[in-house]
């Protein structure tokens, strides 16, 4: 039995990375493949990343064979993480409050982003969420990298999610509150982690901004210092005390640290006073910035907390050797091959069109299926039908050899007539069946468009109220004979129209606090009076309106079906 096989991939500002994990037996992660590439930081060539992107990617994929579905990571500076409270309320009305919440928290149109959520912690009372965000064309712009490169991206997530997912995989048993710091090129993620609670914060503080400052201290380029930084604290080279480049590098590695120090601090004290958690025991330091020596005696000396070096290959077995090389950079890969909480629904950014054209392709081998049985469940009867006319014929023939009675085959031509008929009307009821299934899905759009049009409007309950028959009336009694008279006869039974009980809520933006405005009210009876409107309703019956909950008119009402339009 083959093991299940993730492929990550990790988009940063300035590298990408792209590993095989499989599982063992025990559900141990093991990585069998890595390969990884840099590529320029320099913010100033924002434009050109996801070009650089695709083709770093390509030539990895090239090199180890790589293909199939992939989950991706995307760098920090390109993605908003926000925190949320409202209280918690069942799964069933959660989206429509979550995605209420994003409107208001995601500083961007939704129409321009791809967004999420994933539920941090329910006690019955407040539920915490994690909303996710990216702009739509740096996403498409990712896919269409890792897709040139011949994968498939079936799950994205920003590379705070996915170094949190590394961390609590590597570190199960860490009870105390900690914090991880991910330093990359262009973002440093501050993870907060106490328990099963999270805090995510991004901060634009990283490995540029010692970049930047050796620039401009010896006058270089961005490439050139870039180069200078790398040679030095990985110590490629060894340049003398009094060397203005090595001054440079180790005063720009200082500032770097003391910023990072007081950016810390300051999201210390917000993280606790927002959550009340408690502060970090103990910090650890990931990215490419925790290879700066003495980054985390640094840190300790001035926070007064021990620091130490995260190993994301700590419950990770690999027989990739250049792993204990990238170590420093793997917990993104490693979070995204980490398992999933049972029960839980990853926050993906896959785009919408990407998703569906994937649900399709595993759809194909059903569809095709059921194409197959179509046609064979089409042409049996069709084959046993030409096989009756054979029959038929052959009768016919034997019945004028034999100068049979012409009455036998009238009756066997009014067996078949009586089948066609029956088969006709199975036609017509699936046919009626079909129409009805449509009109539900056009019902449900129409009343979707209505009540958008209003806004700050949801419906709680819809609810089909089966019609009923009325018995026909019976004929009054005849004559002599018995027979019913002329203007009297027998009536059909009457079936009542389809009824469907709705109710719902109203927010009232300007009144939360206080009984609903007469606006409320005027902007209730609009959508009312809007359903009247519609071709799949004739009346609307019974509204009821309940104000007593400040800031919310709740209201029912009964929608009659147009019987031209049925559902």
């Amino acid at each position: 039995m083959p093991l299940p096989r993730v492929l990550a991939v990790d988009s940063g500002a300035g590298h990408a990375a792209c590993a095989v994990f499989t599982t063992a037996k025990s559900g141990q992660l093991v990585l069998e493949r890595l390969v990884v590439d840099t590529f320029n930081p320099d913010a100033a060539l924002e434009g050109q990343w996801t070009g650089m992107l695709a083709q770093s990617l390509a030539a990895m994929a090239k090199e180890l064979k790589l293909s199939g579905a992939a989950a991706v990571a995307v760098p920090g500076h390109q993605a908003l993480t926000k925190f949320i409270k409202t209280p918690s309320i069942e799964k069933s009305k959660r989206d429509k409050i979550i995605a209420f919440e994003a409107q208001q928290n995601i500083p961007y149109a939704l129409d321009e982003v791809i967004w999420g959520h994933e539920v941090v912690e329910d006690n019955g009372v407040d539920l915490e969420v994690l909303l996710s965000a990216a702009k739509i064309e740096v996403v498409e712009g990712i896919c269409d990298a890792v897709t040139s490169a011949g994968m498939r991206p079936t799950l994205i997530q920003p590379s705070s999610i996915a170094l949190y997912r590394a961390f609590r995989y590597n570190y199960p048993e860490l009870s105390d509150a900690a914090l991880v710091v991910g330093i990359g090129a262009r973002s440093t993620n501050l993870l907060y982690v106490q328990g099963e609670r999270y805090f995510i914060r991004t901060i634009a503080l990283a490995g540029n901004s010692v970049t930047q400052a050796i620039a401009e201290a010896l006058g270089q380029d961005f490439s050139a210092a870039e180069r200078l930084k790398v040679q030095v604290l990985s110590g490629e080279v060894d340049l003398p005390e009094t060397s203005p480049a090595r001054a440079a590098v180790t005063t720009a590695t200082s500032s770097f640290i003391g910023r990072l120090h007081l950016e810390i601090t300051r999201s210390t004290v917000n993280y606790r006073r927002q959550s009340g958690g408690d502060a970090p025991a103990r910090i650890y330091v990931t990215g490419g910035g925790a290879l700066v020596p003495d980054l985390a005696d640094a840190l300790a000396e001035k926070l007064k907390v021990a620091v130490e070096v995260m190993n994301p290959l700590q419950r990770v077995q690999s027989s990739a050797p250049e792993a204990a090389r990238h170590a420093a950079i793997l917990a993104e890969l490693v979070g995204l091959a980490a398992p999933e909480v049972k029960g839980a629904e990853p926050l993906n950014l896959v785009p919408a069109s990407i998703s569906d054209a994937q649900a399709f392709r595993r759809q194909q081998p059903w569809i095709i299926g059921a194409a197959a049985m179509l046609v064979v469940a089409l042409a049996l009867p069709g084959l046993h039908f030409q096989s009756k006319a054979a029959a038929a014929k052959n009768k016919t023939a034997s019945v004028e050899q034999a100068l049979r009675p012409l009455q036998s085959l009238q009756a066997r031509n009014a067996e078949n007539l009586a089948q066609l008929e029956k088969a006709r009307a199975e036609i017509d009821a699936l046919h009626d069946l079909v129409e009805t299934k449509s009109n539900w899905i056009n019902f449900f759009t129409d009343l979707q468009d209505r009540l958008v049009s209003v806004n700050d409007v949801w419906l709680e309950k819809l609810q089909v109220m089966r019609p009923t028959v009325v018995a026909p009336k019976p004929a009054a009694s005849g004559g002599l004979f018995g027979g019913a008279p002329r203007d009297e006869e027998a009536k059909p039974a009457v079936v009542e129209p389809l009824r469907l009980s709705v109710s719902g809520r109203l927010l009232d933006r300007a009144n939360p606090v206080s009984r609903v405005s007469q606006d409320s009210y005027d902007r209730v009876k609009s959508l009312l009076g809007s359903f009247v409107d519609s071709t799949y309703i004739v009346a609307v019956e019974n509204e009821r309106f309940d104000a007593n909950t400040p800031g919310i008119l709740q209201f029912e009402f009964i929608l009659v079906v147009n019987p031209d339009q049925p559902l």
